[in-house]
């Protein structure tokens, strides 16, 4: 993963699981709009994450995580920066 030396020295990169997501998110029966209602997050970032092409912060993983019931190592992969 790409960053500038400032991003990359003061956060922690995150490489969501999207495969992962979206399939917790399909057992449970949500669309993408309801889980990213329940996660306060905006649908089309939440359709990136599935599909692999964003990453994100580690709040919006704790979000996802709690809307989808789960741990958040459960939906994560975590990258050295």
């Amino acid at each position: 993963m790409l960053c500038d030396a400032l991003r990359c020295a003061t956060f922690h990169h995150v490489t969501p699981n999207g495969t992962a997501i979206r399939a917790l998110r399909e057992a449970r029966k949500l669309s993408i709009r309801e889980l990213a209602r329940l996660a306060a997050r905006d649908p089309s970032h939440l359709s990136r994450i599935e599909r692999g092409l964003a990453g994100a912060s580690q709040s919006a993983l704790r979000q996802i995580a709690v809307a989808l019931e789960v741990p958040v190592a459960a939906i994560n992969r975590e990258e050295a920066p």
